[in-house]
């Protein structure tokens, strides 16, 4: 931990001066020159010496660029997209938005790393994102949406890294996962030492400790058990801990009355993440200017404050029937035709909790194996798999009809 602690501040401190990298990035002072009254902290990214903000701009759901610009203008400083983010219609708007001020801001993009895929189409894509971002270079560029070791073992991603690094194109490199064998793919890379960041989905539903408060109540189990070992495990080692999928679906409408100014569901849960000390920051999809602002109110708190734990026990209760923990893949392999469940429920969760329909089909569109096969299934052997006692073969097929 002091080894790591003494490198973070010495990149801190000595990055720009000793030149070390091919590019520098933002000054902390730079970096937070746009403050006005919303971003309270930033936080040293592991072993980078970027300082973010705690909380930072995710573009999945954003393709206006004044909201971004927005964004900006309050001190956020770090912007997480990704090439396949509304078919680049995201890179662009934060391209447009943010021309004129790279050097006070951190860009953060994203490809998808298969087995078989070459460092060519690797430096392709991340050439399309830079033009479309409208800049040279970005921060961190990750190995997006991990679902298996296996992506992590292709040479021609570490060769592609490798030379766009020397030629000025990426500064860092990350991973970043939210379903599917997650645990085993964080295992990999923090023992490796094979990123500088992962960008991972945690929030309070996914804590055994807060779960444990609620077992008189509901019939809950943690799914993941090592995740919170494995999130003090890559901060130890200096790798850069970014939360993400951190509002369990944001569908606030069951708890709309328990709300109030100062106190509504989002600031509580980015509380209650930000109060994990292994722990950077976080992203969020944010989609309009008084979405931020209430986002950003959450801005430097460590602790959930006052009745914000009745309110995260009150959420959980309202999802809890078809609210699918991505990461937990337990019941992935009772299926005989292969459904990836997780992430067929994922992509419904965009439906039925963000209430983006359109992006939800373009997702499931993508996905290898839909769940086609569940409308017909007469096996059920899905049923009774889920630990969160969910009705899996209801979901899936509702799903198809739905996104199909």
């Amino acid at each position: 931990m002091k080894k790591a602690f003494e490198r973070r501040e010495f990149l801190k401190g000595g990055l720009a001066t000793l030149g070390l990298g091919v590019l520098a990035g933002p000054s902390e002072s730079l970096a937070q020159a746009n403050v006005q009254d919303r971003v309270q902290r930033y936080v040293p990214l592991g072993r980078t010496g970027m300082r973010i903000s705690d909380i930072s701009f995710g573009s999945s759901q954003t393709t206006d660029p004044a909201v971004v610009r927005h964004a900006f203008e309050q001190g956020v400083n770090y912007f997480d997209t990704a090439e396949g983010y509304n078919e680049g219609l995201s890179e662009e708007a934060i391209g447009q938005a943010l021309s004129g001020s790279r050097d006070q801001i951190y860009l953060a993009s994203k490809v998808k790393c298969m087995p078989e895929t070459t460092q060519s189409e690797l430096m392709k894509s991340l050439e399309g994102s830079l033009s479309r971002l409208r800049t040279d270079y970005v921060d961190v560029y990750f190995n997006h949406a991990v679902n298996s070791v296996d992506r992590l073992k292709n040479d021609e991603w570490y060769e592609f890294v490798s030379k766009a690094k020397a030629q000025g194109k990426l500064r860092f490199t990350g991973m970043s996962g939210h379903s599917g064998r997650l645990g085993e793919c964080l295992e990999y890379v923090i023992t490796h030492d094979a990123v500088d960041v992962v960008l991972v989905s945690y929030n309070y539903g996914q804590d055994p400790g807060f779960l444990k408060s609620l077992m008189k109540d509901f019939d809950l189990i943690s799914v993941q058990p090592n995740l919170l070992q494995q999130l003090a495990k890559a901060h130890e080692k200096g790798i850069g801990v970014i939360a993400m999928k951190t509002l369990r679906g944001a569908r606030r409408h069951d708890i709309a009355a328990f709300e109030k100014p100062g106190l509504t569901f989002p600031q509580a849960a980015f509380s209650w993440v930000l109060s994990n000390p292994n722990v950077d920051g976080l992203i969020v999809s944010m989609k309009s200017p008084e979405q931020v602002d209430e986002y950003l109110e959450a801005s430097g708190s460590r602790t959930p404050r006052g009745a914000a734990l009745p309110l995260l026990h009150q959420y959980l209760a309202s999802e809890q029937s078809d609210y699918c923990n991505h990461g937990c893949e337990i019941c992935h392999d009772s299926c005989p035709n292969g459904v990836a469940i997780n992430e067929v429920l994922r992509t419904r969760m965009y439906a039925t909790h963000y209430g983006n329909l359109d992006y939800a089909r373009k997702d499931y569109a993508r996905l290898e194996s839909g769940a086609s096969a569940c409308s017909s299934c007469s096996h059920q052997s899905c049923l009774g798999q889920c630990p969160s006692g969910l009705s899996v073969a209801q979901l899936t097929r509702s799903a198809h009809k739905m996104l199909s």
